[in-house]
């Protein structure tokens, strides 16, 4: 199939893959047949006069027109576009296209020799950098990346702990605290709960960054910027930190639910987000729900874990019955073969050796409360 791009014309892409490959002269598109081969998430483009006869057959696009022309539709229908043009050419073509660093793709340019991989646009967020080592990697060519705390091998604040799926409560303070980093400004770091092994680099942590075994010390030193990692509600006290801090949320709550049949959505939700706010722990550091096999097809539960995109997983009686729990009841044997539901999912699942909140009875709702903790 060839795209015919024409000026003001709108493009649809059905776009399979996370990655587009661009290519518009003889030797760029060589490369970039090399790159579709061996790089399966990738979808390829370049112009039809380089035609080779196969491209139906390995699902090639083709198109005439400026190439200009068909950024737009790769804009808003991939992950990251691979581009092998000049890369004069193609900070001229997207400049127009250019919304925000956390919706942009990632852009990563190549020379018609492949001798250079350079990261362009959304190096962080995007994957742009780490696209850029692969490619270069496999090419064997020289990545070319220019983002302050990848040249420093410090931590990227706006990056950090996506890997074990942290989030931020609020990304309003980033760049600040970015530019402190960077910048080896003091900076501290708080952390209470999810993964410790964040330090990727063999160099020792630089002085600027301090870790700290409570806020007190923290705030005593009064440091330009702060890196918090909690599953908390902070206190007054502790968001002065926050004046030029960022808040990352773990994935460490592990919710055991159990309920009548047919509760819906809106009660569990109504007991789960009442019982973490009395809790002071924040939603967003929910991991996973858990119950028993019985409701696995429970709708009010599928509906809730799908609204937050939180996994749900069930455990068998005998799965349940292997964890030991204090209050283990007859009542509920009877009818679901478990001596508890709640309490021993959530134990389960999050390993822990006791629960934060051991059981809590709300109207058709059962919810007990774990912590993944981390050494």
């Amino acid at each position: 199939m060839t795209l015919h791009l024409q000026e003001g014309k709108q493009i649809e892409l059905n776009s399979s893959k996370p990655f587009a490959v661009v290519a518009i002269t003889k030797h760029g598109v060589e490369l970039a047949r090399h790159l579709h081969a061996t790089f399966q998430q990738t979808d390829l483009f370049y112009m039809s006069k380089f035609e080779q006869g196969d491209e139906d057959q390995r699902r090639i696009q083709l198109f005439e027109g400026n190439v200009r022309m068909l950024l737009p539709a790769l804009f808003s229908s991939y992950k990251g576009i691979i581009v092998i043009i000049s890369l004069g050419a193609v900070v001229r073509m997207i400049a127009p296209l250019l919304k925000d660093k956390k919706t942009d793709p990632a852009v990563v340019v190549i020379d018609d020799k492949g001798k250079h991989v350079i990261s362009v646009l959304s190096g962080h967020l995007g994957g742009a950098n780490e696209l850029t080592r692969e490619l270069a990697d496999h090419l064997k060519a020289t990545p070319v990346i220019t983002t302050a705390s990848d040249v420093q091998q410090t931590i990227p604040v706006d990056l950090f702990g996506q890997k074990f799926g942290w989030v931020w409560e609020s990304s309003e303070k980033l760049t600040p605290v970015s530019a402190a980093v960077v910048n080896e400004e003091p900076v501290a770091i708080i952390q209470e709960s999810g993964e410790r092994n964040w330090w990727n680099y063999k160099k020792p942590l630089p002085n600027s960054l301090t870790v700290y075994k409570t806020f007190d010390e923290a705030i005593a030193a009064k440091p330009n910027a702060a890196l918090i990692i909690s599953h908390r509600i902070l206190t007054e006290k502790e968001e002065e930190l926050l004046q030029n801090g960022v808040l990352y949320r773990p994935k460490v709550i592990v919710l055991g639910i159990g309920c009548n049949r047919g509760t819906s959505m809106e009660e569990i939700e109504a007991v789960i987000l009442s019982t973490l706010e009395e809790l002071r722990f924040s939603v967003k550091s929910v991991k996973d729900v858990c119950s028993i096999t019985l409701k696995q097809d429970e709708a009010g539960i599928l509906a809730l874990a799908q609204k937050y995109q939180w996994p749900f997983t069930c455990y068998s009686p005998e799965q349940l019955n292997s964890v030991k729990i204090k209050n283990p009841s007859d009542t509920v044997y009877k009818f679901t073969g478990a001596y508890g539901v709640s309490e021993p999912a959530a134990l389960l699942h999050s390993g822990a050796d006791s629960l934060i909140l051991t059981k809590k009875k709300s109207g058709n709702v059962t919810l007990s409360v774990a912590l993944i903790t981390h050494s």
